[in-house]
């Protein structure tokens, strides 16, 4: 571990971002001035921000202060997990192989497609009329 207080990262996903400060601490967590619980409400949600810890065995170890932008819930919640793990990395260089082979460590490139012109959606067409 550093002798530094805190720990800053960015986290993305769709398009939501997180901005993650993590320090050595209970293991309290605030987003948005909210704790996990009152913020996302959905278990699996949880189960997504909680992942980098559990994986690296640091529940209750520190404590993480995010502020989350845009987008929805799930992708808050991914975006919340990407700047924790990328977090973590800057708190303990040893954890950045577990984390790398888990694969939380990859921006997940994957967007909505957007709407294309004389379509009803980005794959979706107009029925077809032959008369």
């Amino acid at each position: 571990m550093s002798t530094e207080a805190a720990f800053y990262a960015t986290g993305r996903r769709k398009t939501s971002t997180a901005k993650v400060r993590i320090f050595l601490g209970k293991g309290e967590m605030k987003i948005n001035d909210r704790t996990v619980d009152a913020y996302f409400m959905r278990d699996t949600l949880k189960r997504i921000v909680m992942q980098p810890f559990e994986l690296t065995n640091n529940i209750g170890k520190f404590d993480v202060i995010a502020q989350v932008l845009g987008g929805g819930l799930s992708g808050q919640a991914g975006a919340l997990r990407h700047g924790i793990t990328r977090a973590l990395c800057k708190a303990d260089v040893a954890l950045r192989k577990p984390l790398k082979k888990a694969g939380l460590l990859t921006r997940d490139p994957r967007m909505k497609e957007r709407k294309k012109y004389g379509q009803k959606g980005a794959r979706k067409r107009f029925q077809y009329s032959k008369r």
